[in-house]
This record gives structure tokens, C-alpha cells and sequence, in this order.
């Protein structure tokens, strides 16, 4: 179980990294001379750093890569994994009216992962993409609240409030 664990915590640092733009903590999700096949990509982890990245913050305002079923044939210390997932966008408004939407797809990362030096961590990755659509973009829930923000908001580096610690509250008590 314990193995098990550790290979969905190593999916979530792929995860984590891509949408808070935290390179450390994408890298430290594969071995330094893992591969990936995404789309039009195939290559090194950091490579996919770096064609993924530029991509993300010049089309969209934020992104979820989200895990969803998750199952992992473990062998010693090699592991496939097949992971399905969903990925959620909020683009930019570069429509000629301005308009945000929101693109979604799914498909599942199917993995082999590796035991080193006590680690697991993939050595390759093959991305299958297996639907998508886009949608119009609706305002955020609770916008006009005045403190909405006092708690923090979404960033895509380690400003996020995912990373503070202690997480404190600094909104006052209210019943609406």
C-alpha cells in the first residue's frame, strides 16, 4: 500500500508543479532522463518544461490537471500505472469580443514508473488525449464578497496559498 501511496503522491507532484508553474516540484516527479509523448511533444521531462509552460501562461489564466481513476501494477521496483484525467483551462479573452472560455479535456497518462534509490518517479510517460471541448467562461462565484480575497488568491507560482504555511484564516466570522 505504502508503494501504491507513493506512486499517486509522484502523479500529484506532476500535477501540483504544472498548475502553480513550480518547475522543482514538475521535475521532481520523473527521473532525469525520463521521456514523454504529450501531444506534439516527445522528450526529456525538462524539455516538456519547457514547450509546456511558455504555452500555458500565454493562453490561459489558469489551469487543473486533475487525477481521476488510478490503478498501478507494481513489480518490484518498476510499476505501469494508468492514471485517467481531466484537464480544465480558463483561456485568455483573445476572441475578437473579449470573451473568456474554458477548454476541458481527458484521457489518461499511462506510466512506467521506477523504484531508485528509494524513489518512485516516471521514466516514461505517454499522454493519450481522448476528448476536449470549449466552453464559455461564466463570472467567479462570490466576486462581489470584500474580503474574498483576504485568505489569498490563485497564483501560478509559490505565492499561491497552497503553500503557506501556517495556513491561517484572515477573514472575519460570518453567517450570510
Amino acid at each position: 500500500m505504502s508503494d501504491r501511496q507513493e506512486i499517486l503522491d509522484c502523479l500529484t507532484r506532476f500535477c501540483r508543479g504544472m498548475d502553480r508553474f513550480d518547475r522543482d516540484l514538475f521535475l521532481s516527479a520523473f527521473h532525469p532522463d525520463a521521456e514523454i509523448a504529450a501531444g506534439p511533444f516527445v522528450g526529456s521531462a525538462a524539455g516538456c518544461w519547457d514547450w509546456a509552460v511558455p504555452m500555458h501562461r500565454a493562453g490561459q489564466v489558469l489551469t487543473h490537471h486533475l487525477l481521476l481513476n488510478h490503478s498501478a501494477d507494481i513489480a518490484g521496483d518498476t510499476a505501469h500505472a494508468e492514471t485517467y484525467y481531466q484537464f480544465a483551462a480558463r483561456n485568455h479573452p483573445f476572441a475578437p469580443d473579449g470573451e473568456e472560455t474554458v477548454m476541458l479535456a481527458g484521457g489518461r497518462y499511462i506510466d512506467r514508473l521506477e523504484r531508485r534509490d528509494g524513489a518512485w518517479r516516471i521514466a516514461l510517460r505517454t499522454n493519450l488525449i481522448e476528448w476536449s471541448c470549449l466552453q464559455p467562461s461564466l463570472p467567479l462565484p462570490f466576486g462581489d464578497v470584500p474580503d474574498i480575497g483576504d485568505n489569498g488568491v490563485t497564483a501560478r507560482d509559490r505565492s499561491d496559498p497552497s503553500y503557506a504555511r501556517p495556513l491561517l484564516n484572515r477573514r472575519a466570522p460570518r453567517s450570510p
